[in-house]
């Protein structure tokens, strides 16, 4: 992590953009952005639409930053790719950097309303404790359980439209939640364990981590089948069994595509692959319940 004694303004330019973790805050944003306009419709309002999402954006780029300044050291021993270890920025300016995102994320929070607040401060909470060292331990699963339905949740609640049916969010976000942590730490399962890590990945090891990964999927995926098909959360016929029929084709690609015997770089793209699934299937499910 030694900083170079002069760095260029494209240096440090760069530094930041890939201490902002660009193609998952991406998705994040993708996510509350497809939530809003789905909560909003048919009557949008641009301006807090817009709002929302900057909002939701500022703060997983505050995320991003605190998780390269509290993983630091570790990222030095094998990460050496990262904008800290590569001197692109120093420690301070990632801290920095991610309290200003978040000061920037309460700022736009402001004028929504105070269940959209709420509801942000609960999940800064848990990623932030996540990235100070839940991240460690099997309770990361939880941690991500936890998050994961959030996000619908504050994007509904950020347009003032609250539904009794988003509770249901909350089992299936757990589910869903616990196959993203475990998809996201799958890429770094070895490196953990070298380092004492005791991430719910490595304590299930790489075969079973795969494994309880899709079934948790599927298991997802179930539970709005059997809502759907007893009434208990009634929804259109014709948009959620393409939504099932989707979900069911991704984890047949990737147990056909992706597994512990594949090199290592395909992890990656596994955890890409497993969040885009995770959110067609809630989006989708959404889109069902409310239209």
């Amino acid at each position: 992590m030694k900083i170079t004694k002069k760095r260029h303004t494209r240096d440090i330019v760069l530094g930041f953009y890939l201490l902002s973790h660009p193609a998952p805050v991406l998705l994040h944003i993708i996510a509350v952005s497809l939530f809003a306009l789905l909560a909003a419709w048919p009557h949008p309002l641009w301006h807090v639409i817009a709002l929302v999402i900057a909002a939701h954006a500022a703060m997983q780029i505050s995320i991003a930053m605190i998780n390269d300044y509290c993983d630091r050291r570790l990222d030095a021993a094998g990460k050496p790719s990262k904008p800290i270890v590569r001197g692109l920025v120093t420690p301070v300016e990632a801290l920095v950097g991610g309290f200003v995102m978040m000061g920037i994320m309460l700022l736009l929070l402001l004028p929504l309303n105070p269940l959209a607040l709420g509801i942000s401060l609960l999940y800064l909470i848990l990623a932030q404790s996540y990235n100070l060292g839940l991240k460690s331990t099997p309770l990361s699963g939880i941690v991500f359980a936890l998050a994961m339905p959030l996000i619908p949740l504050y994007a509904f609640a950020g347009v003032g439209r609250t539904l009794p049916v988003l509770l249901w969010l909350v089992p299936v976000g757990l589910f869903l939640g616990v196959a993203l942590n475990l998809a996201n730490s799958i890429p770094d399962i070895e490196e953990d364990a070298a380092t004492g890590a005791r991430t719910l990945a490595v304590v299930l090891g790489v075969n079973h981590s795969f494994l309880v990964c899709r079934i948790l999927i599927i298991a997802g995926a179930a539970l709005i089948a059997i809502l759907m098909a007893t009434r208990i959360v009634p929804a259109q016929f014709w948009v959620i069994v393409p939504t099932l029929f989707f979900t069911c084709l991704a984890v047949g690609g990737m147990l056909l595509c992706f597994g512990p015997m594949q090199p290592l770089v395909t992890r990656k793209v596994h955890f890409y692959v497993a969040a885009v699934t995770c959110l067609v299937l809630a989006g989708g499910w959404l889109i069902g319940v409310i239209v």
